[in-house]
């Protein structure tokens, strides 16, 4: 059976979250930033149902992979020093994994709005 109690105190831990890192990650505020232009626009062009799909997944996508890339971060900034090479190495791995969604965003951006310029 659902706890209620306990499912608020998980969303509460969640929200917490969700302040911490937007106040502490640039890169978080400017893609936050950029996906509201995004929205702003396809409301503006009047995007059909798909495009509107393709559009908060790419943005869900990138900001996911935001927070991930943050939580492996500070994981490994407990586990090892800032010297060690496997820590650079997987801090240089969860940023490409952002670089690589954003790109994916970019590209279907593109796909989603020419059309309307």
């Amino acid at each position: 059976m659902i706890k209620i109690k306990r499912l608020f105190k998980s969303f509460q831990y969640a929200f917490r979250g969700i302040i911490k890192i937007f106040r502490e990650e640039q890169n978080l505020r400017v893609q936050s930033v950029l996906a509201i232009v995004v929205i702003f626009l396809a409301i503006f062009f009047r995007v059909s149902r798909i495009e509107w799909a393709l559009l908060v997944v790419s943005i869900g996508l990138v900001l996911l992979m935001e927070i991930a890339n943050s939580a492996v971060e500070r994981v490994t900034d407990v586990l090892k020093p800032r010297i060690n090479t496997y820590v650079k190495e997987i801090k240089d791995i969860a940023a490409a994994g952002v670089m690589l969604a954003s790109l994916i965003a970019v590209i279907i951006g593109l796909i989603v709005f020419l059309p309307y310029f």
